[in-house]
């Protein structure tokens, strides 16, 4: 049997960030290669988490570089299949709408993998909706939740949906008991991302401050690259508040020192406010730590409040400290919720469950 041919453009490291990573994944998967025939081209034009968003002299050439090598790909490699993670809106969207309508000219099937959305809340722009009108025709979209439908709704039918959440590599089978060696310890807190403002962190030294300011013994680790924000700007913010003795801004952890971060944490805090499916959740669920995150994007499909943990509104520094606290308190139910979010990561949330979601859905779409 003659397999299908999938032209992929998408991101992958670097730079690393969630849809980069899972864009790695789908390029080593031994089942993707074992049942399409795949050729890749890294859509991402930005070398470093700090260039996303910035217009550095050298992305000009990176991007005419990328026109060039999927024109070629079209011409040569000639694909059944189009397999695109392009942004929802922004300049980013603007970018890839032209490597969009160019697989266009040449009638190519499509199908887009959004890792992020924003497609509601610019579709009233004429432009933007001008374009999202012709990206959208006749093509079908994967999102990683049902709870990210109304953001494409207006341009894609229902019956063009497929639904695939993210899922990670095993990290660590760190089970229950062996946390059972940190009673009597001071609770530790890990929030573990970018420094970027809508991933909660400015939000999350505001409820160690409340904490703080009602007596709660704790420890908070604020671990992260630079982003919106660098370490120092971070650690001014906890040092006027003065909240230095139960906050540590620790910069980027990789690798084992990430793991090492995991491994000492008690309960994982990420209380954005601009998120779709965030990989670092599921680390830490493999982790059996407790989460408390925030009502945003597909999160609530993660997080099963009350069980795995707790969901807080967002930019509410008052809720996320209520929950923190009872957690802070309770090491019975830090242990039991943590175990209930690791046997929910292994149902769920593993890389095998996602390759076979991710194939199931490719073939589908690519023998019509």
């Amino acid at each position: 049997m003659i397999k299908k041919k999938i032209l992929f453009i998408l991101h992958y490291p670097p730079p690393v960030h969630g849809s980069a990573l899972i864009g790695g994944l789908i390029k080593e998967s031994n089942l993707v290669s074992i049942n399409f025939s795949c050729r890749y081209i890294n859509l991402g034009t930005s070398f470093s988490v700090e260039e996303i968003g910035k217009n550095p002299g050298g992305k000009s050439l990176r991007y005419l570089n990328l026109i060039w090598q999927v024109k070629r790909a079209l011409l040569f490699f000639r694909p059944d299949l189009c397999y695109l993670t392009i942004s929802s809106k922004g300049a980013g969207f603007y970018k890839d709408a032209l490597i969009v309508l160019l697989v266009r000219l040449f009638r190519v099937k499509r199908i887009y993998h959004f890792h992020n959305k924003g497609v509601r809340i610019n579709q009233g722009k004429l432009i933007d909706n001008f374009l999202y009108w012709r990206i959208f025709k006749n093509t079908d979209v994967i999102l990683l939740s049902k709870h990210l439908y109304p953001d494409v709704q207006k341009y894609v039918p229902e019956d063009r949906v497929h639904y695939c959440p993210n899922g990670i590599l095993e990290i660590k089978d760190k089970r229950q008991n062996e946390k059972d060696k940190k009673n009597g310890l001071v609770p530790e807190i890990l929030f573990l991302s970018h420094l970027i403002k809508s991933k909660g962190v400015l939000v999350l030294i505001d409820a160690c401050y409340l904490l703080k300011e009602r007596g709660s013994h704790f420890h908070c680790t604020l671990a992260g690259g630079d982003a919106e924000m660098k370490k120092e700007e971070v650690a001014a913010i906890v040092c006027d508040k003065e909240l230095s003795s139960c906050i540590s801004v620790v910069g980027p952890k990789y690798d084992g020192d990430k793991q090492k971060l995991l491994e000492s944490a008690d309960i994982f805090v990420h209380p954005s406010y601009n998120d779709c499916h965030p990989l670092i959740l599921l680390e830490a669920m493999q982790y059996s730590l407790p989460l408390v995150s925030t009502f945003e994007g597909a999160i609530p499909d993660i997080v099963d409040d009350g069980i795995t943990g707790f969901l807080v509104p967002q930019k509410d520094s008052t809720a996320l400290a209520d929950k923190l606290d009872i957690l802070i308190k309770d090491r019975d139910l830090q242990l039991k919720m943590g175990a209930a979010g690791r046997a929910k990561y292994e149902k769920e949330f593993t890389l095998e469950k996602f390759e076979n979601r991710m194939t199931e859905i490719l073939k589908d779409v690519a023998s019509r």
